[in-house]
């Protein structure tokens, strides 16, 4: 089904969301007919977010908006479903449209298989009726599916639909870019060459992948690093985790920037508790790259700024290799909390590929790293 079609028999007219890649299709359309612009299409820092985002549209206008997320996000969203949506409490109508990552029958990531299998259940717990949009289903089949969803919507009910893979369709690509010229994963490399034999806590998406293939390529194992394959945003908070309890060695946190932005106030955390063997990198490309590129904020917002503010003791931004690596050199030589946003431009190779390693595996062999120093 096309997207265009999906989204006439849907009917609204103001759509919020954290990008997904199996919602390709539609983070597409929307770029290409609303862009940013606010009043038609935000894109949120985290599913809670666009949840509230749409609970205000709602109370200001009397429609129906639409938050789209990958079902990953459905726990940052349970907060506002439940207690802000809910017909038990304001009754406010929403429409979610949900990429089903880890569908039952479908090989994928590890931090989505479980996520994968509770997803319409949790769904049903939150008292909130789905449909499941696959390739098969027709113009017929949707409007019907939506007439009685309607219903639902008018009492201040919330209903959502579950897209699995490819059951969208769009044939206009976008093109993505900034003005940034550094790589990411030159800059991970770069990293890697100063941490040394330092644990390595890195973010979800293709950064960790990165990472893995620099160390696979390197013949130095995977022991140092924990891969965050999954729970976006929080790569932060383990790194902190881990650097209170693990004080005589400098620990590494590389983040991003959609993923600090979705849970930016474990930089408030981070900053009021000042672990001074903790070095957290964002490698800021303003983008969310891994599931297709789409803004973040952070392209409009000074991370280090934030970052001061929040109390980190240095704080600096990088956006040439000459600026990173001092930044680097200075960083791993104090011994006091330091953040370092790495501005970089958007890219990785067609090539690369993921860890071949289960998640288990590289916990056991980064826990018992961690014992040895």
């Amino acid at each position: 089904m096309t997207v265009e079609c999906f989204l006439d028999i849907i009917g609204a007219d103001f759509y919020t969301g954290v990008p997904d890649s199996q919602l390709k299709a539609l983070c597409s359309y929307l770029m290409n007919t609303y862009g940013t612009d606010p009043k038609h299409h935000i894109i949120a820092a985290n599913e809670g977010n666009c949840t509230a985002i749409a609970a205000g549209y709602h109370l200001a206008t009397g429609k129906v908006p639409m938050v789209y997320m990958q079902n990953s996000g459905e726990g940052n969203a349970v907060n506002p479903a439940a207690s802000l949506l809910n017909d038990k409490v304001y009754g406010i109508p929403c429409i979610f449209v949900i990429g089903w990552r880890g569908e039952p029958g479908r090989h994928d990531e590890p931090q989505h298989i479980f996520q994968g299998e509770v997803t319409l259940p949790l769904l049903e717990v939150l008292d909130i009726d789905s449909y499941v949009v696959d390739a098969s289903t027709t113009e017929a089949e949707l409007s019907f599916a939506m007439e009685g969803f309607r219903k639902k919507l008018s009492a201040g009910k919330s209903v959502a639909f579950v897209v699995r893979r490819d059951a969208l369709q769009y044939e206009k690509a976008v093109k993505y870019s900034n003005e940034y010229s550094m790589c990411r994963e030159e800059v991970i490399r770069h990293i890697a060459a100063v941490s040394g034999e330092d644990p390595v806590v890195s973010t979800t998406g293709k950064a960790s992948r990165e990472l893995f293939e620099l160390r696979e390529a390197s013949g130095l194992g995977h022991r140092y690093d924990f891969l965050t394959v999954g729970s976006m945003g929080h790569s932060s908070s383990i790194a902190l985790g881990v650097a209170l309890h693990k004080p005589e060695a400098r620990i590494w946190c590389i983040d991003g920037d959609g993923a600090a932005l979705m849970h930016m106030g474990a930089m408030a955390v981070i900053g009021s508790i000042q672990p001074g063997n903790l070095v957290h990198i964002v490698i800021n490309n303003g983008a969310h790259e891994t599931v297709g590129g789409m803004p973040t904020a952070a392209g409009a917002v000074s991370l280090t700024d934030v970052a001061r503010a929040c109390g980190y003791s240095h704080a600096v931004s990088a956006s040439t290799y000459e600026e990173l690596d001092q930044a680097l050199e200075e960083a791993g030589s104090r011994s006091s909390l330091s953040f370092i946003e790495a501005k970089c431009g958007l890219g990785s190779r067609s090539d690369l590929g993921r860890p071949t390693t289960s998640a288990i595996h590289n916990k056991n062999a980064f826990m018992d790293y961690l014992v040895s120093i």
